[in-house]
């Protein structure tokens, strides 16, 4: 970990881009689309000691609830695996039980994880805690730089969770949600507004539960 000048998040969501930069960080925001996310990140990458996946995550592990932070320098996916190196692993897993989070592999994913079928399917091939859809990209990025990276994420929609389809209408080129768009798709769907409405109160405490996590590792990357 070297000047914190150099070290760049990944998000999807232009709240979670917010948090990054109110606790000093440089943020690139990929909203959602591989391709776009990987153009930011490849461009940005050669200029920085660290890069890190940041943001609310799907989650894998059923014991896992809404808020809880998860910490990983180990990320799979179905095209490969990459970790940090042991030193910096243990540096991230000590990282992890001073802010009591979860350590250990994320799942970097194509597409979102909708059902509940799903995230199990990809918790007993994986291992994982969590997914998300910037965490492979980041890594493997990182990996090919020869420059370490940091998964700091929080737990949105449990394992036990079934999403609604709004949560898979894409989101504006900035991060942002198209509301319109949203309440459109629920009309009509009570269903599906019930669901909508318990992601909504995960992800609101899943968000919340980003800020304090993002101070401390800004200050771990600070005092390096």
């Amino acid at each position: 970990m070297q000047s914190p000048a150099t070290v760049l998040c990944t998000s999807g969501l232009a709240v979670e881009a917010k948090i990054a930069r109110a606790a000093g960080f440089s943020v690139v925001i990929g909203a959602g689309d591989r391709n776009r996310t990987r153009a930011l990140v490849e461009t940005a990458a050669p200029r920085t000691d660290c890069l890190v996946s940041f943001g609310i995550a799907g989650g894998l592990a059923p014991e896992l609830a809404a808020g809880t932070v998860v910490v990983s320098g180990d990320v799979v996916s179905e095209r490969g695996r990459w970790a940090v190196g042991p030193d910096y692993r243990a540096r991230l897993a000590e990282f992890a039980r001073e802010i009591g989070a979860a350590e250990g592999p994320v799942f970097g994913a194509d597409s979102i994880l909708v059902t509940q079928t799903e995230k199990d399917r990809a918790w007993a091939t994986t291992g994982a805690l969590a997914v998300d859809l910037e965490s492979e990209i980041v890594a493997s990025t990182a990996t090919s730089l020869g420059i370490p990276f940091i998964v700091l994420r929080t737990i949105a929609d449990t394992a036990r969770r079934d999403l609604p389809s709004a949560a898979l209408i894409p989101l504006a080129a900035n991060g942002t949600p198209h509301f319109w768009r949203v309440f459109a798709a629920m009309l009509g769907r009570p269903l599906e507004l019930a669901r909508l409405v318990g992601l909504a109160q995960e992800t609101r405490m899943a968000l919340a539960a980003l800020v304090s996590p993002a101070r401390a590792l800004r200050g771990l990357l600070d005092s390096a």
